[in-house]
């Protein structure tokens, strides 16, 4: 079971529209010319994941960001390690581009 969401901002992207503020002003704040800053961590709450969401998907130029779940650090459960699927290789029977090719 997840604690919740987490989410970061990115300022290099906001343009000032407010709109986050607006949906979640318990997470973002808006400056003097309006741009957002985070409030808090990131750390989200179910409680307040519906309004942070809506934050997020209207955000018209993307700049927040959804992290994934949070899991408390004492959590017990073991995380295994991402694997990546191996490449696939080419076929190169019967193929002249490959097998004829020169640099």
């Amino acid at each position: 079971m997840s604690d919740g969401l987490r989410i970061r901002l990115d300022r290099t992207l906001c343009d000032g529209f407010g709109i986050c503020a607006k949906h979640a002003p318990g997470y973002f704040s808006l400056d003097d010319w309006g741009y957002a800053s985070l409030i808090g961590d990131g750390t989200v709450p179910e409680k307040d994941r519906a309004a942070v969401m809506r934050a997020l998907l209207d955000c018209p130029v993307h700049a927040i960001i959804d992290m994934g779940e949070h899991r408390p650090s004492g959590d017990s459960a073991v995380h295994s390690a991402t694997h990546e699927s191996p490449e696939p290789e080419p076929k190169t029977e019967g193929s002249d581009a490959i097998s004829e090719f020169v640099r």
